[in-house]
């Protein structure tokens, strides 16, 4: 298990993580999600002890790991900016990582350059963004290790490989219980692979809670009404918990927090003309979070 305990970390005037506590299950698919520049991306550096937090600590295991090599074998980091020793080819990369970590394997090295259709004896620096990525990806999935953190990892690979990666993370995690942790604005990315997800806001912890239970506890409506009656309907769904109320006309879109039975037990006694409920999205629940605490939401913010 990762214990992040009340994490703070400032750089110059501004304060990138604010007192972030989180706990991530080992075997879990764990996303860090939320705005740019929230914080997430400093976070996944401490996790990795690649930054020191101003105060508060990282445990792995109830092992902290600032200046820990023993602990910090059992992870590896993928940065969104590909590092490679200038000149090297994929071979050469493998040699390094395979003198750093001891659970190293080269029959996976090699079984995922051969499915990914990348030359190992190929230089580096004439590979595309995409094609690096995919590199790093794979010598990152061969050391093997326990913990695997991914910073917009996604980012840059074609559709046909975001999903062959997805395929390879998920099938890495139930068959050895790696866990993952991926930091990403790409809500849509993250929504089909992680199990938890936390919310990151300019270095504050918004909330984190498993997939399906936020998906639970907040739900959208459609329903149609007696237009003459919208006013006194508007007034009356002052009752649920809502986070949002729009009209067209005759017909209300509502998202509101509670039980189905609970929202039923209100909108059913409108007596409305039709009622469907429509499967939020992980983007359209961040939106409404963001929007309920009073902060601007902007496009940019989701990538």
């Amino acid at each position: 298990m990762i214990k992040i305990d009340s994490i703070t970390k400032t750089f110059d005037t501004v304060k990138s993580l604010d007192n972030v506590s989180l706990l991530v299950e080992n075997g879990s698919i764990f996303g860090l999600i939320g705005s740019n520049g929230s914080g997430k991306s400093t976070l996944l550096r401490i996790m990795c002890g690649v930054y020191r937090p101003d105060c508060g600590d990282i445990f792995f295991d109830g092992t902290p790991v600032w200046e820990n090599a023993e602990v910090k074998q059992r992870m590896v980091y993928l940065s969104d900016d590909q590092y490679f020793i200038t000149g090297s080819t994929p071979a050469d990369m493998m040699r390094m990582y395979r003198s750093v970590y001891p659970t190293f394997s080269v029959e996976k090295y090699k079984h995922y350059m051969t499915q990914f259709g990348l030359d190992e004896n190929r230089r580096l620096n004439t590979f595309s963004k995409g094609m690096q990525k995919q590199v790093s990806f794979i010598l990152g999935l061969a050391c093997c290790t326990d913990y695997l953190f991914c910073d917009e990892t996604l980012d840059g690979l074609d559709p046909v490989m975001r999903q062959t990666v997805r395929h390879i993370i998920a099938s890495e995690v139930a068959e050895r219980g790696m866990t993952v942790v991926f930091a990403s604005h790409n809500l849509k990315e993250l929504e089909d692979i992680c199990d938890h997800v936390a919310l990151l806001h300019r270095g504050e912890l918004l909330f984190e809670a498993g997939i399906d239970d936020i998906k639970r506890d907040i739900h959208k409506i459609q329903m149609g009404v007696d237009k003459s009656r919208a006013d006194e309907i508007r007034e009356a769904l002052k009752q649920l918990d809502t986070v949002s109320v729009e009209q067209r006309g005759s017909l209300f879109t509502i998202v509101a927090r509670g039980t189905v039975p609970q929202i039923d037990n209100v909108i059913l006694g409108f007596k409305p003309l039709f009622v469907e409920y429509i499967p939020l999205t992980l983007e359209e629940i961040f939106i409404a979070e963001m929007e309920e605490r009073g902060y601007e939401f902007h496009e940019s913010y989701i990538g």
